[in-house]
């Protein structure tokens, strides 16, 4: 049995971090009055969900003042509530909110939790803008395969890991 948490209104909507760089942990979370709502997310899912957000935003009319970066810090948690499998983002014309779909990481055969979330076009906005620092923020990408670069060093899988990458 799979439960479903919608969010229709949610004060904050963010993403962020816990730990150090190259050993953080990503994390998606909203809140609604008592609801706080936190999902374990991917580096990679932040980047494509900043980037879908950003393209999205670009069609629709200019968002008004964003919310304070200091209002866009992760409450304290102590479990996510799942880890994301899927994102979906598509824009509601009649509400004027972006809708953000995200399902739990599941086998072929399972069904998963869902959250909806409804955000306006100023939460959408500073979501893109703080998951794109964020990404920003971590290790560059080795020219060669992609993959973070360490300072401890990197194995490329493209030089079978015999020879480090030219930066």
């Amino acid at each position: 049995m799979s439960d479903s948490y919608e969010l229709s209104a949610p004060e904050v909507v963010t993403v962020g971090t816990v730990g150090e760089v190259g050993q953080r942990a990503f994390y998606l979370q909203a809140r609604e009055s008592d609801l706080l709502v936190t999902l374990k997310i991917e580096k990679q899912q932040v980047k494509v969900l900043a980037d879908s957000l950003g393209q999205m935003l670009q069609d629709l009319a200019r968002p008004g003042e964003l919310p304070p970066d200091d209002t866009l810090a992760l409450e304290p948690f102590a479990d996510p509530l799942f880890v994301v499998g899927t994102l979906a983002v598509a824009y509601d014309v009649a509400a004027d909110r972006v809708v953000l779909l995200v399902g739990e990481l599941v086998g072929e055969d399972e069904e998963g939790d869902e959250v909806r979330l409804a955000l306006t076009r100023e939460q959408a906005a500073a979501l893109a803008i703080v998951g794109t620092r964020l990404v920003e923020a971590g290790r560059p990408p080795c020219p060669l395969c992609g993959f973070p670069l360490d300072p401890r060093g990197h194995a490329c899988p493209r030089t079978n890991g015999h020879h480090p990458p030219l930066t």
